[in-house]
């Protein structure tokens, strides 16, 4: 996939054009994008926030390893996005961080 293919999709798709939306929101991807790559090339960069601090997270290893990148998939939670590969119609959704800590996260440590 070059780079002149993504700027011919833009914003308005094309005939090879995947339509699909983030939190509501119309995006249009390349064919054989990830859903990651798909969203950084929208200019999305942060799609969920850390338990603790609500620090934004996106993309970071980009080949499934961490879990820094995880989306919700037509209703299946907890997806990374840098191995989901987009697809018509797809409804993505970020995953919004809970301020309040578990249990066994806020007793660690103490005695």
């Amino acid at each position: 996939m070059s780079l002149h293919a993504l700027g011919e999709i833009g914003s308005t798709g094309g005939p090879e054009a995947v339509r699909m939306s983030f939190d509501g929101r119309a995006i249009v991807a390349v064919p054989g994008q990830s859903v990651g790559a798909a969203l950084v090339s929208t200019g999305i960069t942060a799609w969920r926030g850390t338990r603790k601090e609500s620090r934004p997270r996106g993309l970071f290893c980009g080949i499934g390893i961490c879990f820094d990148c995880l989306v919700t998939v037509d209703g299946e939670p907890n997806q990374r996005a840098c191995l989901v590969e987009v697809r018509e119609g797809m409804e993505i959704q970020g995953s919004c961080a809970q301020d309040v800590d578990s249990p066994q996260e806020s007793d660690r440590g103490q005695k």
